[in-house]
C-alpha cells in the first residue's frame, strides 16, 4: 500500500493558471533572454533591469489563481499529511494559496528576498526597486530569492531523503530537461518507489517512469488524486 508520496511540479501546472512558462520556444522569457535576467552575472551587471523584471512577475502573481491541479494536491495533503511532500520548480505561491503547506521551493520564491551580504531570506510582496535595503543588516544588497542558472537549488538534502523513502514519485507538468530535478525519477526508482508522470505531452524522461498519463494538469491531476484516494480508503 502506498504511504509516502513525493510530487514534483513544474511550469506546466502553473501555465494553466495563466503564468508563462520559464523559457518559450524562442529562448525568451517574457521577452527577455534568460541570460539577462536569470544569472548572478546579469544581476551584478544591471540590477535595475533584473529587479524590474521580477517586480513585474511579482505583480503578475496577483492576477492569477490556483487551478484544479493545485487544489487537488492540497486535498491530497489533507489525506496524507506529512506523508506527502510537494517539491516545486516554480517560484509562484499557487500551491500555498490552494491550501498546501508541505511545499519545498527548490528554485526559490518570488515572494521572498535574499540578502547577498548576510544571506537572510525575507518575505517580500512589494517591488524591490532599484537598490532595496536589507531589513536585517542594512546593506543595499537585496535580490530576488530565486535560484538562477549556475546556482545550487534549495533543500536538495531534504528532497533526496524524501525520494529514497518514497513509495510513489509523481512528476507533474515538468519537461524532464533541467537537472537536478530531471534525475529525481531515477533516484526514486532505485530506492524502490513506483513512478508516474502526469504531463501535457511526452517529456524527455517519460520512458523512465513506470506509468505516464498525458493531458492538461487541471484534468489529469484531480483524476489521479481521486484514484489514489480510492485505493487508500
Amino acid at each position: 500500500m502506498i504511504v509516502k508520496v513525493v510530487v514534483l511540479t513544474g511550469a506546466g501546472i502553473s501555465a494553466e493558471s495563466g503564468l508563462a512558462t520559464f523559457r518559450d520556444v524562442d529562448g525568451l522569457w517574457q521577452g527577455h533572454h534568460v541570460d539577462d535576467v536569470a544569472t548572478p552575472e546579469a544581476f551584478h551587471r544591471d540590477p535595475a533591469v533584473v529587479h524590474k523584471f521580477y517586480d513585474d512577475r511579482r505583480r503578475e502573481l496577483r492576477t492569477v489563481a490556483p487551478n484544479a491541479a493545485h487544489v487537488a494536491l492540497a486535498r491530497l495533503e489533507q489525506l496524507l499529511g506529512d506523508d506527502l511532500l510537494v517539491v516545486t520548480q516554480n517560484v509562484d505561491d499557487l500551491h500555498e494559496r490552494a491550501g498546501s503547506s508541505r511545499v519545498v521551493h527548490m528554485h526559490g520564491e518570488l515572494l521572498s528576498a535574499l540578502c547577498e551580504s548576510c544571506q537572510g531570506r525575507f518575505p517580500w510582496d512589494d517591488d524591490l526597486g532599484d537598490s532595496p535595503t536589507c531589513p536585517a543588516c542594512g546593506n543595499d544588497t537585496l535580490r530576488p530569492d530565486v535560484v538562477w542558472f549556475g546556482e545550487m537549488p534549495y533543500d536538495l538534502d531534504l528532497i533526496e531523503k524524501a525520494l529514497v523513502r518514497a513509495d510513489l514519485f509523481v512528476a507533474i507538468g515538468t519537461s524532464g530537461a533541467v537537472y537536478p530535478a530531471a534525475g529525481f525519477v531515477r533516484m526514486a526508482a532505485r530506492a524502490g518507489a513506483k513512478t508516474l508522470e502526469l504531463n501535457l505531452d511526452l517529456s524527455e524522461t517519460t520512458h523512465l517512469f513506470d506509468d505516464a498519463r498525458q493531458g492538461p494538469a487541471g484534468k489529469v491531476v484531480p483524476e489521479w488524486v481521486a484514484d489514489l484516494q480510492g485505493t487508500l480508503r
